[in-house]
């Protein structure tokens, strides 16, 4: 059985802040603003993975009510909700990624970022891509204020289900 997932996030970008995506640290003079560190690409692809494996989503698994999950390491709450989506017997086939911002560059990163989302996701960075767009100048992503990702994911379970059904 094979299931897509999709996640898509949005932060705006504030000065002091650091700019992750998937836990590496772009150079930049500003960064995303969350309840946890607001690394935007790890939100998409939690929501992705979680949506792929029909689990809930992120504000579902970690509540921004929640004290607990202030400042945390979003790449640790991947690494979490893709635990759980193991758990049901899935894995990972690929993830394609789009992050969406004026600034920084995304190319001289993306190497990084699919080692980094590889290794949480245990496959092979040739199963991750990530693409840098811009906003051309339009609306608050093409101000530099804010910044977004899109994620795409396939799981694979190899083992049938025998509690789902389609409707």
């Amino acid at each position: 059985m094979i299931r897509i997932g999709l996640g898509r996030d949005l932060h705006p970008l504030l000065p002091g802040r650091l700019f992750l995506l998937a836990g590496v640290e772009l150079a930049s003079d500003r960064g995303e603003l969350g309840h946890s560190d607001g690394d935007v690409l790890a939100y998409a692809v939690i929501d992705a993975v979680l949506g792929a494996a029909a689990l809930g989503d992120i504000g579902v698994l970690f509540p921004p009510s929640d004290p607990k999950w202030k400042d945390a390491d979003s790449m640790e709450l991947l690494r979490i909700a893709f635990g759980k989506v193991k758990e049901q017997g899935w894995h990972l086939v690929n993830l394609d990624c789009v992050i969406t911002c004026e600034r920084p560059k995304i190319i001289p990163y993306r190497d990084q970022i699919r080692a980094a989302l590889a290794a949480v996701l245990e496959v092979s960075p040739k199963a991750i891509f990530v693409k840098g767009k811009t906003a051309e100048g339009l609306g608050p992503i093409g101000e530099g204020a804010a910044v977004d990702a899109e994620a795409v994911c396939l799981l694979e379970k190899t083992v049938p289900d025998t509690n789902w059904r389609p409707n």
